[in-house]
């Protein structure tokens, strides 16, 4: 019931508030995190543990240990993991209709779900993801094994059944009342699991496939029970162009008169929002999943994520698979920092043969790995409206969590075997070497523990 973490411990206040404790603490009770700091004994002693159980576990880290929040998911198509790694090299739309909706639509087949489910759950609490928003299938049965998944393997998920009735194949499209009647269906199933670890979220594949009557019902839908909705916006130029000869409006126009861009609203992709767009995310509080994997791989164009933050848009990561040829939030830190440097060169004109940059846009500056762990962490909590629960370890907030071991290969902490050089370090330079170790080098092999509200779920 109560624990205590001790060791060298980092998490995030914001996108540049990056908190390191070399020799710190986390105390957690009934899945709760009741106190943080860099002294535990200091807090031991004080009135404020006095009602902190006196028989709790100690987990005491090793010195190539570090413990940091989990990591977040804005955005995965849990039934597309089935596909992963294929049809890369095509557009978008050709991508969809090729591979992606012949693989939905085998999701009506309850057994394969429940199969392909049950892996997908599993990959993506190995890979440290505590909290996921996932897109199911058109079909409600088999996404509400999905939430079972999650919730039997002690995940934190918003779950979505897809909706579409529209420029879709035949063989899975839906006629407006039955998306709605299932949509609604959805709700009160996921209501009757009677858990606050697993959610609904209201999730119209995308303007293109929903007609504006059933775009409006599913903004009624969230409105009348307050939900959580997902879905995507100006991923790829012709899909921004497609929209707007649809509905005469921007893409962000088009959400937003169905009532579908609220302050718990996540759009992924927004790789080609215009001023006005960005402008209205921000009046509605609408936030952005971003995912540079597939916005790469499917040549979709980058997103410049810096332009949302500084406008006042929340911004997290996701990994889009299967646009996205990883689970694993981790890469997609790597790959968040890879756009921004490429938006750099972009920005910055390199003189070939001078060694100098000619600057178009002197005051760009790309993100760094700290600010990454930031989107990754407490600004995928922010985007997902679940900040209050999540996300870093403030008091207050549900202990999910990681402990990363730097030991474990591919990214050891080889600085701990040259002792000559590496005792002249200060603690702090030497965990944060550990957290560039585990993010530049790293994979699921170094998460050794996962938690989720307190329960681990995870052990190797």
């Amino acid at each position: 019931m109560a624990k205590v973490f001790l060791g060298q411990v980092i998490h995030t206040k914001s996108l540049n508030e990056f908190i390191v404790y070399t020799n710190g603490f986390v105390a957690v009770y009934d899945g709760k995190i009741v106190a943080e700091g860099n002294d535990y004994q200091l807090w031991k002693n004080a009135a404020a543990s006095a009602h902190f159980p006196k028989d709790a576990e100690i987990i005491k880290m090793t010195k190539e240990q570090f413990l940091m929040p989990g990591l977040i998911d804005c955005h995965i198509h849990a039934p597309q993991v089935a596909q992963i790694g294929l049809g890369l090299d095509m557009p978008l739309l050709d991508w969809l209709n090729f591979y992606t909706f012949p693989l939905e639509a085998k999701f009506a087949d309850q057994e394969f779900a429940a199969k392909v489910y049950s892996r997908v759950v599993e990959s993506t609490i190995k890979s440290g993801t505590t909290l996921a928003s996932y897109f199911g299938t058109n079909n409600k049965d088999s996404t509400i094994t999905l939430a079972k998944e999650a919730l039997r393997q002690g995940q934190r998920a918003l779950v979505g059944k897809v909706c579409s009735n529209c420029n879709s194949p035949d063989f899975y499209v839906e006629n407006t009342q039955e998306s709605v009647c299932a949509t609604k269906a959805f709700v009160d199933d996921m209501k009757k699991l009677g858990s606050d670890l697993v959610k609904p979220t209201i999730t119209p594949r995308f303007a293109l496939s929903c007609t504006k009557e059933l775009l409006k019902a599913l903004g009624d839908i969230a409105k009348e029970n307050n939900l959580h909705i997902q879905s995507h916006i100006s991923e790829s130029v012709d899909e921004v162009h497609f929209v707007k000869s649809i509905f005469s409006s921007s893409y962000a126009e088009a959400y937003d008169k169905a009532g579908l861009l609220t302050n718990k609203t996540v759009m992924a992709h927004a790789v080609h929002l215009e001023d006005d767009e960005i402008a209205l995310f921000r009046e509605r509080g609408t936030s952005v999943a971003h995912c540079p994997a597939s916005n790469t791989m499917l040549s979709s164009g980058f997103c410049d994520v810096l332009r949302l933050i500084e406008n006042g848009i929340k911004v997290g990561l996701g990994t889009d698979v299967s646009g996205g040829n990883s689970i694993s939030i981790q890469d997609a830190i790597l790959r968040a920092l890879d756009v921004s440097h490429h938006l750099e060169f972009v920005k910055k004109q390199y003189i070939f043969g001078s060694g100098k940059m000619q600057t178009e846009n002197s005051e760009y500056t790309p993100i760094n790995y700290k600010q990454a762990i930031y989107l990754a962490t407490l600004g995928g909590a922010e985007a997902l409206t679940m900040d209050n629960i999540c996300g870093n370890f403030e008091i207050g907030k549900e202990f999910d969590a990681l402990v990363v071991d730097t030991s474990i290969y591919p990214s050891h902490n080889f600085g701990l075997y040259n002792p000559e050089d590496y005792e002249k370090k200060s603690d702090e330079v030497k965990l944060l070497e550990m957290v560039q170790k585990f993010i530049y080098t790293g994979d699921d092999r170094n998460i050794v523990q996962v938690y989720v509200a307190g329960k681990q779920i995870k052990s190797i």
